[in-house]
């Protein structure tokens, strides 16, 4: 064992004493350290410093109750989170994700996550994460606005255009930002810096509803080219139908490529001609329907329950667009008896530890979330620079300038897993890319 393993395994055994009951952090702490040794054996100086001991402990962690009233006149109750993880390189930066599986583990492990995705895009921003465990579906638009206007009522406090910055994730789209904007600007006055993902007409920015999408097939395009491969004549298998799997649809689609499938909690639809994207905008975004009701609509569609990694398909790519951990080990397996050659994350952390040892076994090209999903918080970091400027950009100059940072961000994983002796894996090359940021971030500004 050398210093450098000791002080990882340390730090390790630490972050699992103090947080037994959260699992998905330890997860997400315990990927990350399995691919760093070799910086630390390279820069003893990050040990001397205990960089390790700083960046898995949040610099603020805060959790506040959130009472609101429902149509029928009574109060509820839900939780809110927010989780300022790191400001070396910039303000914090991280969407707010309303669904009932919020809680101050997946937070933090969302915010841990976002600290080196952040730094990944080249962009000044730290690294934050925040929700609730309020369930949107279902509710009226007055419920959503209520719970909105109170959540902020507390977030107000701890947010601010040069501190922290959050967005939209899971259960938080237009209609949310919206409602909670616009409480931020009854309390505080006008700042349309405050918030990204906001709407095109008080400071949102063009591509920023596609750019997770589409951010990830310019990823997956790099990592395809870098191993003598295109999208182009691929079938590719997609999880959910929400705004990031929508947007990736599209413009797979758009690079010749053909996507059989899009999933929801209940279940999935295969359609071999490829999805049809409009139809799929109109079930999802306009009668907030379920995939049962866009094979209603497509003759070619067909509907099944369960997941769709368990399917019986035969694909090229699979891009996991739904949520944390919906790829086990098993899945994995069923994954490469698909065929499949690549698979690139458009969730945070759809593959749980034993997946991802599989996909790196096999050979399987492996694009981790932290890269892969990047775009979205890019296009966001993007906005900002607009409402700096009090201007806006065209959706063609967005797009390029995505375009541009996702292969480079590739380029830069492929070099830093290249410099330290860990070449082809894409995994580890962006978790010292982003790491090694910070780290220069923090050291500089001292202990």
């Amino acid at each position: 064992m050398t210093q450098a393993s000791d002080y990882i395994n340390a730090v390790a055994a630490t972050v699992k004493q103090r947080d037994p009951n959260q699992p998905e952090f330890q997860e997400a702490v315990g990927n990350f350290l399995k691919t760093i040794t070799p910086v630390f054996e390279k820069h003893p100086e990050y040990i001397k410093a205990n960089l390790l001991a700083r960046l898995t402990e949040p610099e603020r962690a805060l959790q506040f109750q959130v009472p609101w009233q429902d149509d029928s006149g009574k109060m509820q109750v839900n939780r809110g989170f927010r989780v300022q993880f790191n400001s070396a390189i910039g303000p914090y930066k991280g969407g707010l994700r309303f669904h009932p599986s919020v809680n101050l583990s997946i937070i933090k492990f969302l915010g841990f996550e976002q600290t080196f995705k952040n730094s990944l895009t080249g962009l000044p921003i730290g690294g934050g994460k925040g929700g609730s465990d309020f369930n949107p579906k279902g509710k009226s638009d007055a419920e959503i606005m209520r719970f909105c206007q109170s959540f902020m009522l507390e977030l107000s406090k701890y947010i601010g255009p040069d501190m922290d910055v959050p967005a939209g994730d899971m259960g938080v789209g237009g209609r949310e930002i919206g409602y909670l904007y616009g409480m931020y600007k009854r309390l505080k006055g006008s700042q349309n810096g405050i918030l990204t993902g906001k709407g095109l007409t008080y400071g949102g920015s063009l591509a920023r509803t596609e750019a997770t999408g589409y951010g990830l097939l310019y990823y997956t395009s790099a990592m395809l080219k870098e191993n003598g491969k295109e999208l182009a004549g691929k079938k590719i298998v997609v999880s959910g139908a929400g705004n990031v799997a929508i947007y990736a649809i599209q413009k797979a689609q758009e690079l010749g490529a053909t996507v059989i499938t899009a999933s929801d909690s209940n279940g999935y639809v295969v359609d071999p001609n490829g999805i049809d994207v409009p139809k799929l905008q109109q079930i999802k975004e306009v009668q907030r329907g379920r995939m049962k009701d866009y094979a209603a609509i497509v003759p070619t569609a067909e509907y099944h329950e369960g997941s769709v990694w368990d399917a019986d398909l035969q694909y090229d790519i699979a891009l996991p667009c739904a949520t944390q951990n919906e790829i086990d080990g098993k899945r994995a397996a069923g994954i490469i008896k698909a065929g499949a050659f690549a698979v690139a994350e458009g969730a945070n952390m759809p593959s749980n530890p034993e997946a991802i040892a599989a996909y790196q076994d096999a050979g399987v090209l492996y694009g981790p979330a932290k890269a892969a999903n990047a775009g979205g918080v890019a296009v966001s970091a993007l906005e900002m620079g607009q409402n700096s400027r009090r201007n806006s950009d065209s959706f063609a100059t967005v797009d390029g300038e995505l375009k541009d940072i996702m292969e480079t961000l590739f380029a830069n994983s492929v070099a830093a897993a290249d410099e330290y002796g860990v070449s082809g894996d894409y995994l580890a090359g962006a978790n010292i890319a982003g790491f090694s940021k910070v780290a220069e971030a923090m050291m500089a500004q001292g202990w």
